[in-house]
């Protein structure tokens, strides 16, 4: 125990008092290099394989430390041999990797995943509710923002999915389990269908809007979620904000919102939504 302490003591004598800039200057492009393979891996298969490998590197390097000479002999083999394995399992990742690296665009591979990421939640999004829409399938979605929906989601059927158009139009199908109620989506997932909410309180509300609408006006009225409905009589798309309803919603305004909400862009939305439908005339829900 007492050699232990001592090379613990060394190790942070030398890491404290003996480092060069060329030390500093090579922490650092490791730390990058390794945070890139970290970025690289995320969400893969070579994930949970890269932090066996720590572990492994890990309880060699303690082996090594506590003097047990045969579990230190029996990890190091394992590493080396490892990676070779790594090397053969994992070549398409490699190979994507070698790939950015030549094309030199390894520091924009996770912007431009967040980015596709983005796009195609918009894309399925509006694909869902103009289909919808078209069918005359009535749906109320719901996107949670800053103020947590999780007394709503717990109303409904715990779903925790990633957002797909065939999925959302499934839920809404008529006389299906869970088609009754809201789908509540947070950032990237739906997280409950069939979530039960609180209308209106509104009595300024037309007599021609459905409990469905008033359902969407009711959950803005509270928080700062925004809800997006499908009439199921006239099949007319409706946004509802801050206790306001904006309808008439075609693939256009569904796209500058859903990017605006996805790629925090364009400040003024809901302004340009406004003044777009205050043109149009509105119709029967």
């Amino acid at each position: 125990m007492q050699a232990l302490w001592t090379q613990f003591l060394n190790v942070l004598w030398n890491v404290f008092n003996r480092p060069t800039i060329a030390d500093i200057l090579d922490i650092l492009i490791v730390a990058f290099l390794l945070y890139q393979l970290l970025m690289l891996t995320r969400e893969t298969r070579a994930s949970a394989v890269l932090k066996g490998l720590v572990m492994l590197l890990l309880a060699s390097w303690v082996s090594d430390l506590l003097g047990l000479t045969a579990l230190n002999w029996l990890l190091m083999n394992v590493v080396n041999n490892g990676a070779l394995v790594l090397v053969i399992l994992f070549q398409p990742e490699l190979r994507k990797a070698l790939e950015q690296i030549g094309r030199g665009v390894i520091h924009t591979s996770s912007q431009t995943s967040e980015m596709e990421k983005s796009e195609h939640i918009v894309s399925e999004l509006t694909n869902c509710l103009l289909t919808l829409s078209r069918r005359r399938v009535g749906a109320l979605i719901v996107l949670e923002q800053r103020i947590g929906l999780k007394d709503v989601i717990e109303t409904g059927t715990t779903l925790n999915s990633q957002i797909s158009a065939a999925l959302l139009e499934n839920i809404f199908e008529p006389n299906t389990p869970l088609h009754d109620g809201a789908v509540v989506i947070r950032g990237s997932r739906i997280m409950a269908a069939a979530c039960i909410l609180t209308l209106t309180e509104n009595k300024g509300v037309s007599r021609e809007l459905g409990t469905r609408h008033r359902a969407a006006l009711g959950v803005t009225e509270t928080t700062d979620a925004i809800t997006l409905i499908v009439s199921e009589e006239t099949g007319i798309i409706s946004m509802a904000r801050g206790g306001k309803l904006t309808r008439h919603l075609d693939r256009t305004a569904l796209e500058e919102l859903l990017s605006s909400l996805y790629h925090q862009k364009e400040a003024g939305l809901w302004q340009s939504l406004m003044e777009k439908t205050k043109r149009r005339k509105g119709g029967a829900a």
